[in-house]
């Protein structure tokens, strides 16, 4: 690394260039600190980069877990192949109504379906009668970091992509452990993926706007996903 160099500086220079903000990711910034939301967003090229592998993967059912005020959703949403769909779910209240708000002045009502409630309880209701996903966006509580992966699985389509946020937490994931939840379930996601048969997955640190934390990303393989 350059000596002196700023990782949140280099990051506005490559979100400048190559992830600007507009009028609809403004309005979710905005309407999250006025609802006195904690600024735990994705980074603007985070958010770009998810738009992007939905992208790839001509994606046109997408899962995430852990709304917020929506600012995550709106890029996901914008990588969807034509006549795609986002399901976001979202534990509190007052955020879902936040979200909504920002997805209707989007333009984006009928293209992101926003359901409140434990994730948990949501996710464990959808098998059988939801198509399979192929993304997942997983920014919810870490402690249920895993749970919230196997039912990723169960309901994704063989070759989906399944992404985890906050693998790293500035590097706690990988120390002794000090009684930090959300720490220790990334940590069992990560003991778990080592020896899990259904996806082939690996885990990326990161350092910029959002300080030092990573991700996991995984396949899931054709032997494992909803059929």
């Amino acid at each position: 690394m350059i000596s002196g160099a700023d990782p949140a500086r280099i990051d506005a220079f490559l979100c400048e260039r190559l992830a600007p903000s507009d009028a609809a990711l403004d309005d979710a910034l905005r309407s999250a600190a006025e609802a006195g939301m904690p600024a735990i967003n994705v980074a603007p090229n985070q958010g770009k980069l998810l738009m992007i592998a939905a992208m790839a993967i001509s994606a046109r059912r997408v899962l995430e877990v852990g709304t917020l005020a929506g600012y995550s959703t709106l890029w996901l949403a914008r990588g969807l192949a034509p006549g795609g769909r986002v399901v976001t779910l979202e534990l509190e209240a007052r955020h879902a109504a936040v979200a909504r708000g920002v997805f209707e002045r989007a333009g984006l009502r009928g293209v992101i379906d926003l359901r409140q409630g434990p994730a948990l309880e949501s996710l464990r209701a959808m098998p059988g009668v939801e198509a399979p996903f192929d993304l997942v966006f997983i920014d919810a509580d870490k402690a249920l970091a895993l749970e919230y992966f196997d039912l990723a699985v169960l309901l994704s389509r063989p070759g989906a992509l399944v992404i985890v946020d906050n693998a790293v937490r500035g590097g706690s994931v990988a120390a002794p452990p000090t009684g930090d939840a959300s720490a220790a379930g990334m940590r069992r996601l990560l003991d778990a993926l080592a020896g899990d048969p259904r996806v082939a997955a690996t885990a990326l640190q990161t350092v910029g706007s959002k300080g030092h934390d990573g991700f996991v990303a995984a396949v899931v393989l054709p032997a494992a996903g909803a059929r």
